[in-house]
């Protein structure tokens, strides 16, 4: 009796759920971090420990090399991360955590806006109410319905936590550029690892924290988030990205919102109510929908590689 093969394309949905259920141990994992750690140096220094990490693991298995194709794309994602994260954190202090998330997870919308144009991707059926059931899912589960969310924070921090989820926007789908004309995806990850600190620099120089300082708590939750929430992770959602569009990938990345949830009713003792539950079974029934929608290679995406290719 032959054993069932999984289709390509099922191993990416799989790779993906998995890159968003080790990205969900993160939420909890930074703000347990930050009782311990300034923003900024949290993430100057999870960026450097991942950079330091990937490089070794890299050297010793003998495969690292100095050339590598896609410069400018490569030096577009690792700024444009850092700019995301930055935005993020600073975006943070001036509103609420609760709207800071809702803004975040709406990349989600700003990426099936954007993937169209940029990647040429079409929207069957499937992937259609996908979007409409995550996005329902995503609201229910970040405002529990509680419409005082809105109201709480100043208008300054939500532009900005918005604009960082739009950045992030752009990272994913570039991202998909990049793996579909990227052989070493290892040797990418590298070079945009080290570029994501650059926009972070300046902002540590001038920071009055003190690295020595920080206790073992708060190094342990830098390592944990440096390793287990972005080396190990970006490898598998890339891995994933190769054979699903960004769209899709995105909404399979919303498995982050349930497990971040779950850890935090277990461990940081939060209320899982009706309304978050319901908003759950949304963000599951979207991905078995999107699970279910066909990948059809864009004829925008090649051509799109074809350029990046000719001005290398």
């Amino acid at each position: 009796m032959q054993k069932p093969v999984i289709s390509r394309k099922q191993q990416a949905i799989l790779l993906t759920i998995l890159a968003g259920v080790l990205w969900g141990t993160s939420f909890p994992a930074i703000k347990i971090g930050l009782d311990y750690v300034d923003a900024i140096i949290f993430v100057f220094l999870r960026f450097l420990i991942a950079s330091i990490v990937m490089f070794v693991a890299v050297l010793a298995s003998g495969k690292f090399e100095v050339k590598f194709s896609n410069k400018k794309l490569l030096i577009f994602l690792g700024l444009t991360n850092g700019v995301a994260y930055l935005l993020q954190y600073i975006g943070m202090n001036y509103t609420s955590a609760a709207k800071a998330s809702l803004f975040i997870n709406l990349t989600t919308i700003w990426v099936v806006l954007i993937s169209p144009k940029a990647l040429g991707e079409h929207f069957g059926k499937h992937k259609t109410l996908g979007i409409i059931a995550g996005i329902i899912g995503l609201l229910l589960v970040t405002t529990n319905l509680n419409l005082e969310i809105i109201s709480q924070g100043q208008l300054i921090g939500d532009l900005i936590v918005i604009l960082a989820g739009i950045v992030w926007a752009f990272f994913i789908v570039y991202n998909k550029i990049l793996v579909n004309n990227e052989k070493g995806l290892i040797q990418s990850i590298i070079w945009i690892l080290p570029l994501t600190l650059l926009p972070t620099i300046p902002f540590v120089l001038f920071s009055s924290s003190n690295i020595f300082l920080i206790p073992i708590e708060g190094w342990m939750a830098i390592f944990y988030t440096a390793v287990f929430c972005w080396v190990i992770p970006y490898y598998l959602w890339l891995e994933g990205l190769k054979h699903i569009s960004a769209s899709t990938s995105t909404i399979l990345l919303l498995t982050e919102i349930l497990v971040a949830t779950s850890i935090s009713v277990v461990l940081l003792d939060e209320i899982i109510t009706l309304i978050t539950g319901i908003g759950a079974i949304f963000i599951i029934v979207a991905l078995l929908l999107v699970s279910k929608q066909p990948n059809n290679n864009s004829t925008k995406t090649t051509q799109l590689l074809k350029v990046t290719n000719q001005e290398q």
